[in-house]
């Protein structure tokens, strides 16, 4: 009869054996111990790996490790058993301290291009976009501390202009698959971001195997400064021509005229539904002249795009009618007693402004007779 074991130990350990997965291809925990070696009995690897789980499991706060994984199978999910009083929090403030020195960003962004290289992410296009993120409080900090970024007011993309902030910028491959990062004060300009990045670009990709001409750099609006286009060189790239510059309207003008588009057709994955019909593209290819330089521009026609537009100019001229139609209505209903008085109400009414109607004014003369029957034999006689 086989022996009963002494006790039987019971975890819930949902989707975490896969994320240990990931970071046994990834080579997580190697890296880290690579990058920031320690003495400690525990391994800044296997801490690393238990916040990495910690995170990913649902929990909000991020510390307490040592009650997280009491309920854990930690010979499972680390790989070797860990006692959870090992992860107190003396030991994961010490890791965090070391990570800080050596550079949370490098290693980042070793962690992200050994990712890439495992699951062959196409490093042809690289986006960089920032994001700002607002916190509550004073942060007053005194002015000779020294701080890697300052928290302070700017524009807010949050739309709370009331709170302080600061920014993320982040440098994405393929799909939005974040490979750099940097936080900046919170009052910096995506302009100066885009300008001090694209110095250091070509090094940071270099640095990790890509070649420089081998990538498209991808931005907004703010990509667009005669600094930026300077910095830019040689190196490809893709942006949107702010509506700011003349030769924006000047293209878009030309290719409506000129009406020779190519169809480009659908290019969306999404299946189209009944209520979000499926979006069909036509573009056509011009010529801009910016800071001296000529760039190539391809303006493009959205059939949705065009579609809401129509409807926007419907819903305006409708509303430009209603009000003029109220203010003329408003002047048709008084008599004047004098030419001058109507003609001094006629240019009121004249001024009224609209991007889709004219107003024409006429003034009528509206005779008052005096009472009784008229005569046959003679005109009315005018009162007034």
């Amino acid at each position: 009869m086989p022996a009963i074991p002494p006790a039987i130990e019971v975890y819930p350990v949902h989707h975490l054996p896969i994320i240990k997965a990931y970071a046994d291809q990834l080579g997580l925990v190697g890296l880290i111990n690579h990058c920031v070696p320690t003495e400690m009995d525990l391994d800044a690897g296997t801490v690393v790996l238990g916040l990495v789980l910690d995170t990913l499991s649902g929990r909000r706060p991020l510390y307490r490790l040592e009650e997280f994984f009491a309920q854990q199978d930690t010979e499972l999910l680390l790989g070797k058993a860990v006692p959870p009083q090992a992860f107190t929090d003396d030991t994961v403030g010490r890791v965090l301290d070391r990570l800080y020195d050596f550079g949370t960003m490098k290693l980042f962004t070793a962690c992200a291009v050994r990712a890439s290289m495992r699951f062959g992410v196409e490093h042809r296009y690289v986006h960089f976009d920032t994001t700002s993120r607002s916190v509550w409080g004073e942060y007053q900090c005194a002015e000779t501390q020294d701080r890697p970024f300052h928290i302070t007011y700017g524009y807010s993309k949050d739309k709370r202009p009331d709170l302080k902030q600061f920014v993320l910028s982040t440098l994405c491959v393929d799909r939005a698959v974040p490979m750099w990062g940097k936080l900046d004060d919170g009052n910096a300009s995506d302009k100066s971001l885009n300008t001090t990045l694209l110095s250091e670009i070509a090094q940071l990709l270099a640095s990790h195997g890509v070649t420089p001409g081998a990538y498209i750099y991808i931005a907004d609006a703010a990509l667009v400064t005669e600094d930026n286009l300077k910095a830019l060189g040689h190196t490809l790239f893709i942006t949107r021509l702010p509506a700011t510059y003349d030769e924006c309207a000047r293209v878009i003008a030309e290719a409506v005229a000129g009406d020779q588009w190519e169809e480009v057709g659908r290019v969306a994955q999404t299946k189209p539904t009944k209520h979000r019909p499926a979006t069909s593209y036509k573009v056509s290819e011009r010529t801009v002249t910016l800071y001296g330089n000529h760039y190539r521009a391809v303006v493009i026609h959205s059939s949705s795009q065009d579609q809401r537009r129509q409807q926007r100019f419907a819903r305006e001229i409708a509303s430009s009618r209603t009000t003029l139609a109220a203010a003329v209505g408003e002047a048709t209903k008084q008599d004047y007693f004098c030419r001058a008085d109507a003609e001094a109400a006629a240019e009121k009414v004249r001024a009224l402004q609209s991007s889709y109607y004219a107003v024409e004014v006429v003034i009528e003369e509206r005779p008052t007779y005096g009472p009784g029957r008229p005569s046959t034999h003679k005109p009315r006689a005018v009162k007034a």
